[in-house]
């Protein structure tokens, strides 16, 4: 198992990888050995480090094409390959919508849909040539499988992802394996935006199967698990990591209480 989880020889690229899930995401790669490239628009206030290496870092604006080719380039320049890529980045304020702007939707689909487009083009023929080919692992929601109530545009996006990801397994394999880790309510820096403070967390997580809101950490371990040859049979799939899901919230109207069954 240990010697499977090893990634000493891979490189990879995670894009939003500076800071909450990304970060978790970048620093479990690194400590099981591969060569990670993270891009933001803003440089980290600190750098990712982990194994006692540090994440490379490349400033770029993932929907803007020029430089997600840019950071592709500066991943291959330092090692000559590309074997993975987690499409991270994302994410959206909540906004009515019915009021929300177009240019606000534009900007959120460009962000949770199109870039990660943006960026599996960019790997496709680096992988494509290598002998041992890639994995590409589109980080969805269950916002994109259920209603999201003032987040239509991100929603939209991540439904979109899970059938990316679908089209290309089926288009890109055998060479390249492509993955959605579906994630549920995980507790980050900008979890006070959707759930309040930690009485709404503790609130949200008592509904769900495992009793708890999810952890960065809780979903880099799937990542992980996806990139090994351990997942070396799975591609085109979305897996739920979103501690046993959200339960039947009529039955929760009824009683007033939490139902787990």
């Amino acid at each position: 198992m240990s010697n499977s989880l090893d990634l000493t020889g891979r490189t990879a690229i995670v894009t939003g990888g500076t800071k909450g899930l990304g970060r978790v995401i970048s620093a479990t790669l690194l400590g099981h050995g591969a060569e990670v490239t993270v891009c933001a628009r803003n440089a980290p206030d600190a750098p990712v480090i982990a194994g006692g290496r540090e994440a490379h870092f490349v400033a770029a604006d993932v929907r803007d094409a020029e430089q997600v080719t840019a950071v592709v380039d500066a991943a291959i320049e330092r090692t000559g390959r590309v074997d993975i890529l987690v499409n991270n980045a994302g994410g959206a304020p909540p906004a009515e919508s019915a009021t929300v702007s177009p240019r606000f939707n534009e900007k959120i689909v460009a962000l949770n849909l199109l870039a990660p487009m943006l960026f599996s083009q960019a790997v496709h023929d680096i992988m494509q040539a290598q002998d041992d080919g890639g994995v590409i692992v589109n980080i969805a929601s269950v916002s994109g499988t259920r209603a999201n109530p003032k987040g239509v545009a991100y929603g939209a996006a991540k439904a979109g992802l899970i059938n990316m990801t679908e089209t290309l397994a089926h288009e890109w394999g055998p060479k390249i394996r492509v993955i959605a880790p579906v994630v549920g309510m995980i507790v980050t820096e900008d979890a006070h935006l959707f759930y309040g403070d930690q009485a709404g967390i503790d609130a949200v997580g008592a509904m769900l199967p495992l009793g708890r809101m999810g952890d960065p950490a809780d979903v880099a371990d799937v990542v992980l698990f996806c990139v090994s040859p351990l997942a070396r049979w799975m591609s085109g799939c979305a897996i739920p990591v979103d501690g046993g899901g959200e339960g039947a919230a009529y039955l929760d109207a009824a009683t007033g209480e939490v139902n787990r069954t």
